[in-house]
């Protein structure tokens, strides 16, 4: 405890030095980053104890026993670090524990990103108060760049601290909390600076990788109807994402390679106004033929199932379908990565985490050309992101 805190202060002591010498506004948002991480850590308690605590509820006590269990699966089956992170449980009295902000330029996919001492550049902002996310974006917006605003109910320090259970995820049914866990540790087991698409993918395919393996479980078979009805509408809610953001990526001309290095204007770079023009009315066109898609599917697939109405109500802009992308572009290529690894099969995926670090050590232009070729065989295979 005493180490993980000394060298926590060590790391948050140079935030705040790199915000003094950035500006006001950066010390601004460091100082909250600090305040509200630390009271995350003093809302704190060992499970134990809280289980051990006679005023919890039943459902509370059940779904932190399940918790538990999808975190000792982590460490002994699948490789994942085995220390104290998801030891704790902590109580926010709020829906998310941070609210991202994501933001594109209005005519490209590519995400504004903000650089930080000890974790490189990412894809976006965290702010632990809705308020205070809200009005990053707002002044964004006013800056005319495609903003987006998301509720998360899961981070990962990488490892400076124990991260903990959080109220808000454990009452998540057990198979999503168990997916999130295995999501935050990957990243505490592997973590490339200024690649938050590299990041993200590898966490979401080993999330469901971990996933599918849980539930294969005796103890959690029972988890297993429910949660894969649950689970085939978000794939086909994501797949409907994924081909927009495609779509969008052709029409800006960022396919591929071409997509460029992260914006700092919102300004359209070497464009006409009439061209100008007819991106904005194709980027129109296929956002409504997304809605379009997404009521015939609520129709045809899902008997009527209407729990994506809520997401389908908001403007939608690039912001949404870039963040979508970061978090599933190199999934297939590396789930093709795991299948190939014979002794990750059904055993620990350390083998496929060590590759991953590998990929992880390249610089960024070589390991994309990796994660391209990949993504090029799975896709001339007629293969998925499914095991």
């Amino acid at each position: 405890m005493a180490s993980v805190t000394t060298r926590g202060r060590a790391a948050w002591g140079a935030l705040v030095l790199a915000g003094a010498l950035a500006g006001c506004a950066d010390l601004r948002y460091y100082a909250q980053s600090i305040g509200g991480h630390s009271s995350l850590l003093q809302a704190a308690r060992p499970v134990e104890q809280v289980l051990a605590d006679p005023s919890i509820s039943p459902d509370l006590r059940q779904r932190l026993r399940y918790a538990q269990d999808a975190r000792s699966f982590a460490s002994q089956a699948l490789g994942l670090p085995d220390n104290r992170s998801y030891t704790e449980y902590a109580d926010v009295k709020r829906p998310y524990v941070v609210w991202n902000v994501f933001a594109t330029p209005e005519l490209s996919l590519r995400l504004k990103q903000s650089c930080f001492p000890v974790v490189g550049c990412i894809d976006y902002r965290g702010y632990y108060s809705e308020a205070d996310a809200r009005r990053m974006a707002g002044e964004l917006k006013a800056q005319g760049w495609d903003v987006h605003v998301g509720g998360v109910p899961a981070y990962s320090t990488l490892g400076w601290y124990p991260d903990p259970f959080v109220n808000t995820f454990i009452r998540l049914p057990p198979a999503e909390v168990a997916r999130l866990v295995f999501h935050e540790l990957t990243h505490q087991a592997v973590y490339a600076k200024n690649d938050t698409t590299f990041n993200e993918s590898l966490a979401t395919a080993v999330e469901q990788i971990g996933v599918e393996r849980w539930l294969r479980e005796p103890r959690n078979q029972s988890l297993r109807p429910a949660y894969e009805a649950f689970d085939a509408r978000r794939r086909d809610f994501v797949a409907l994402l994924l081909e927009t953001r495609r779509q969008l990526a052709q029409a800006y001309g960022e396919t591929g390679a071409r997509q460029g290095p992260a914006p700092t204007t919102p300004d359209p770079v070497g464009l006409g106004p009439d061209e100008i023009e007819r991106r904005r009315a194709r980027k129109a066109e296929i956002i409504a033929d997304l809605r379009s898609r997404y009521e015939r599917m609520k129709r045809e697939r899902w008997n009527g199932y209407a729990g994506y109405d809520a997401w389908f109500a908001q403007a939608l802009n690039n912001a949404q379908f870039a963040a979508m992308g970061a978090y599933h572009q190199w999934v297939p290529a590396l789930r093709a990565m795991a299948r190939r690894c014979e002794s990750c099969r059904d055993g620990s995926l350390t083998p496929f985490l060590d590759e991953a670090r590998e990929l992880a050590r390249l610089p960024y232009a070589e390991r994309r050309r990796r994660l391209q070729a990949e993504t090029d065989r799975v896709q001339a295979a007629g293969l998925s992101s499914a095991p």
